[in-house]
């Protein structure tokens, strides 16, 4: 993909170099619906990263100036004009909003750029640090699928199945105001009203936790 510059912020494709840096995340993954990508060693991060950077779907997040990823966003196209989104940070990195930085700026790359119609995101019902990023990037709850998918078994072999919530936003609502990048003055669904974007910025890093789904 091209790269996405940010205040704080690079989103671009994975590089060899990025190993160590996904390796300490991903090592032992903290949300059961990564379960699947655990990296037992330095050299199956490795394996994974060149994986990674032969894909627009998986985009690294770094940090401006030293270039060092702290966490992956991913967007998979399905056609005509969809793409299913999601994201995993190093926690080590949490709370001072990178991953609404992060998404914020992947969402309006698809939307402008590849000229996305809606973009959707599967986030498991316990884990509330990705629903509350949902909500603060515009998107609706649409539904819950009950028993959904599981990642896990447990201790007998049988699998555990997890409650998926759905949310969802489409590019009218974006392009409508719901979230504006760059601008001045962004319009926020808080109570309805609009308030400068740098004060809606300091709302969401101080509330960014932990975030993946």
């Amino acid at each position: 993909m091209n790269v996405v510059e940010t205040d704080r912020l690079i989103l671009r494709n994975f590089r060899q170099g990025d190993a160590a840096d996904l390796f300490a995340y991903l090592h032992q993954p903290r949300s059961s619906c990564f379960a699947s990508l655990k990296l037992a060693d330095l050299s199956a991060a490795q394996a994974e990263v060149e994986t990674r950077s032969g894909s627009d779907e998986h985009v690294a997040v770094c940090l401006r100036g030293s270039d060092r990823l702290i966490g992956d966003l991913f967007c998979v196209h399905e056609p005509p004009d969809t793409y299913s989104v999601g994201w995993n940070f190093n926690a080590n990195f949490g709370g001072v909003g990178y991953a609404s930085e992060a998404a914020r700026a992947l969402f309006d790359h698809l939307f402008r750029v590849k000229e996305a119609r809606r973009l959707y995101a599967y986030v498991e019902d316990d884990n509330l640090a990705s629903q509350r990023l949902c909500e603060r990037l515009g998107m609706r709850r649409e539904g819950v699928f009950i028993e959904f998918v599981s990642f896990t078994n447990d201790d007998a072999g049988n699998p555990i199945y997890e409650n998926t919530m759905q949310y969802a936003i489409l590019r009218r609502e974006w392009m409508s105001g719901a979230i504006l990048i760059g601008d001045a003055t962004a319009f926020a669904a808080v109570g309805g009203s609009v308030a400068p974007k740098s004060e809606i910025d300091g709302i969401w890093r101080a509330e960014d936790d932990e975030t993946e789904n």
